[in-house]
């Protein structure tokens, strides 16, 4: 029996699709996530999540809460083409022709797709991660100066940002943190789309059924929220390294091992798990949201044609 070959077009469209859906329902626990990560022992704002939440919306009303939301559903519709439309198109390669891939293979091709969405991811992460932490900033500098190690104001735009960034470090500037960046998403999608594709077989009845969308949901809550802690500390260096406006007192890092070595003497080991609960909450029903529209086709039926489904066969 021949495969269907898929449409990467169709595929691309889909990804973008589920990115902007995922996203929009999760970006307050996003932000509440790059906060928690961000502050120190001595110099903590926020107690937890909920904490982080209500004291955003009283500071900064309801829109605080999607502060760095527009840069983000701007690049993310690349970012989740990309990665979702990749897995697929290596998935199909390594496969051969046969119908079934081994674990070995599926996790190559998550790991490929992990390598192709750092080209978006990177910089995206960079200016949302300002954005998104300028709240937590402002709040500090109530008892501490604030320090730039590039100069960027806490109310400019993620234009300025980029514009800033692009003037004074040049292209590098937007992905500093590239490296940290390859080290959480490529071990996230070698784990998350292996586990997804194994939990989602489960929710089939019999081999000509297609798996229900609620099945699907529920694979991509227990694939991400997995994926996530698995990978929450590579996310805490990432962030520290991506933050470029500090308190006076808060460390600045030169690099990933450098960043490791200091959060590792200063605040301890779990340090690296801060946000680690919020970021499971954010990758759960983000990729249980993404995977269910992508799914249903969107691209496909733009394009004319048959929604196909790699997982489905």
């Amino acid at each position: 029996m021949a495969q269907q070959q898929i449409s990467l077009p169709a595929k691309l469209i889909n990804g973008g699709v589920a990115g902007l859906v995922g996203v929009t329902c999760v970006f307050p626990i996003d932000l509440a996530k790059t906060r928690l990560q961000n502050q120190r022992g001595s110099q903590r704002v926020y107690k937890n999540m909920m904490d982080c939440l209500i004291k955003t919306v009283r500071c900064e009303g309801y829109f605080g809460m999607y502060r760095g939301a527009a840069v983000n559903l701007t690049l993310v519709t690349p970012e989740k083409a990309i990665k979702l439309a990749a897995n697929d198109f290596f998935r199909q390669r390594l496969s051969r022709g046969e119908l079934k891939l081994s674990v070995f293979q599926e996790m190559l091709a998550g790991c490929g797709a992990g390598m192709c969405q750092v080209i978006v991811t990177t910089p995206m992460e960079m200016l949302k991660i300002q954005l998104q932490d300028a709240g937590r900033l402002a709040a500090q500098q109530r008892k501490l100066p604030v320090l730039h190690t590039v100069k960027l104001g806490t109310a400019m735009s993620a234009i300025q940002i980029a514009q800033e960034l692009f003037r004074t470090k040049g292209i590098q500037g937007l992905y500093k943190g590239l490296a940290a960046t390859l080290m959480r998403d490529i071990p996230f999608s070698v784990v998350y789309f292996p586990l997804f594709a194994h939990i989602n077989k489960l929710g089939k009845t019999s081999e000509d059924d297609n798996v229900p969308f609620y099945w699907s949901f529920i694979s991509g809550c227990v694939a991400g929220c997995t994926a996530a802690v698995a990978v929450s500390p590579c996310d805490v260096v990432k962030t520290r390294l991506q933050s470029l406006n500090k308190s006076a007192n808060e460390e600045t890092y030169n690099g990933v091992a450098d960043c490791i070595r200091k959060i590792m003497r200063k605040e301890g080991p779990t340090a690296f798990l801060k946000g680690a609960g919020c970021r499971a909450l954010v990758i759960a029903p983000l990729f249980g949201i993404a995977q269910v529209v992508y799914f249903i086709g969107v691209g496909e039926f733009l394009l004319g044609q048959t929604p196909f489904n790699l997982y489905s066969v």
